[in-house]
């Protein structure tokens, strides 16, 4: 299907925030879209289309469907979840929808969250 690829919009920047130990307890509404997004990150072929999605930079629908093995419509259905918490944006090109990731945080949650799943690992290893 390899549609043509495009450029991908430019990923926005996080602004500086204080780091986590400096904040106040998080709030009844901060745990809320905390978990949330965990729940929208936390569906496997979620994960797999925005990994996708950063190694491509951009994708039409039917390039990500044959990618990661999924059905066009279910590749639509995820990307609208996606899409709803801000994570990727779309355009249309006559008949193909083009999606990219457009905040760079959701890398970093998926950077550090690989890098907690391989320390966990290499600790359980060394205290055997």
């Amino acid at each position: 299907m390899a549609a043509t690829r495009t450029q991908a919009p430019r990923l926005k920047a996080c602004p500086e925030r204080p780091p986590l130990a400096r904040r106040p307890l998080l709030n009844d509404r901060q745990t809320f879209e905390l978990e949330s997004l965990f729940k929208v990150l936390g569906n496997r072929n979620r994960l797999r289309l925005v990994h996708a999605l950063v190694k491509a930079g951009e994708m039409c629908v039917g390039d990500l469907a044959e990618t990661i093995d999924m059905q066009t419509q279910a590749v639509s259905n995820q990307l609208k979840h996606l899409a709803m918490l801000g994570v990727v944006v779309s355009r249309r090109e006559g008949n193909n929808v083009y999606y990219s990731v457009v905040d760079n945080c959701v890398i970093t949650v998926i950077e550090r969250a690989l890098c907690l799943i391989a320390c966990a690992s290499d600790r359980r290893v060394r205290s055997r």
